[in-house]
């Protein structure tokens, strides 16, 4: 069955007026807002308290701030801008260690500004056509990533999934949840278990909200149910998605991703990461060169501003875990479907990227 592009119900992010308009994933499900902005440093600041998040989305996120950044400095020499402007995308690129798909746009951002010769004024509509291009480019890579994922469920699937890796996550349809949504839209009859994702409860708040939306099937359990679950029901694959790959297929992923692959382990059930190629990082030999974002304390103790444990406790707030390559049974791209070895299969779909 032949499936067009399958694009979010809303746009995460978007260019509107020489603005940037994303929605504050923040207040999801209870309220649809937006954040409307000229100014680099509020896309910034949206970016590290998750207001947008995401691998891929904060990637276009940074390259629309970098757009924003460029037109805010009022240097008239070529030379100079590009100076101030290098400094500004720097401090973006910086927002978020982990996700390296911001990197990669920022970087590209930076070699279009160094390598340009023209005026000032050229050289910022270059930056936001170059910006306009890698929003495109996500919503193919997830069209085709989707596509490629989606032969892997089977007929009346159940799929298990951690964190949000749906439109909200990309300008497309998404990763991971874009696999299982592709599955949905070729009339596959599938049942998702979407585990809540502590401590911010992105599969709770934002799969729930997105799966109810495109009308898709699923059951909302704690990330501590899954073992359960997998023992009690056939889970036919477990998809997740990913804020950085190493070239040997090592996964840094959301918090609680790594025990998923454990329990997958154990109980034969195949897990696969879905992320575009863009999220790969060819320059890392294993996941031990990823740096792991540790978050605020709050984010664990407390939910929506309300403190739930006792005051001044000790907390460990890792964001994200890495998951060996030796327990990921194929890593999904826009290229095809990744298999371990990852250095080879990974290197190969580079090679022809």
């Amino acid at each position: 069955m032949t499936v067009k592009t399958l694009v979010a119900l809303t746009p995460t992010i978007e260019w509107k007026n020489d603005r940037v308009r994303l929605i504050d994933q923040t207040k999801l499900p209870l309220e649809e807002k937006y954040i409307e902005t000229d100014d680099y440093r509020v896309v910034c600041d949206a970016i590290y308290r998750l207001a947008i998040r995401g691998a891929p989305a904060i990637g276009v996120a940074g390259a629309y701030a970098c757009v924003l950044a460029a037109n805010e400095t009022e240097a008239s020499e070529l030379d100079d801008f590009v100076q101030i402007y290098l400094q500004k995308a720097d401090e973006i690129g910086a927002t978020r260690p982990t996700a390296v798909n911001l990197m990669w746009a920022v970087k590209q951002m930076k070699k279009k500004a160094t390598s340009f010769s023209g005026s000032v004024n050229d050289l910022k509509l270059a930056l936001l056509e170059l910006a306009h291009e890698i929003r495109e480019d996500d919503i193919d890579r997830c069209h085709n990533l989707g596509i490629h994922g989606a032969n892997l469920i089977p007929d009346n699937a159940n799929v298990m999934t951690i964190c949000n890796t749906g439109g909200l996550a990309t300008s497309g349809i998404g990763t991971a949840l874009g696999v299982i949504q592709y599955a949905h839209a070729q009339g596959k009859d599938l049942k998702v278990h979407v585990c809540e994702t502590r401590p911010l409860l992105q599969g709770s708040r934002l799969n729930t909200w997105e799966l109810k939306r495109t009308k898709t099937p699923f059951t909302l359990l704690t990330d501590s149910m899954a073992a359960q679950t997998m023992k009690k029901i056939n889970i036919d694959g477990i998809f997740v998605g990913a804020d950085r790959i190493a070239s040997n297929g090592d996964t840094a992923n959301k918090i609680g991703t790594y025990s998923l692959a454990v329990l997958a382990k154990h109980h034969g059930v195949p897990f696969y990461v879905a992320a575009p190629l863009s999220t790969v990082d060819y320059d890392i030999e294993s996941g031990a060169d990823i740096p792991v974002e540790e978050r605020s304390p709050d984010e664990v103790t407390r939910i929506k501003g309300v403190q739930f444990t006792i005051e001044d406790i000790d907390v460990t707030t890792p964001a994200f875990d890495v998951t060996p390559a030796e327990l990921i049974d194929g890593i999904i791209t826009e290229k095809g479907i990744a298999k371990y070895p990852y250095k080879e299969s990974l290197g190969e779909q580079q090679h022809f990227s």
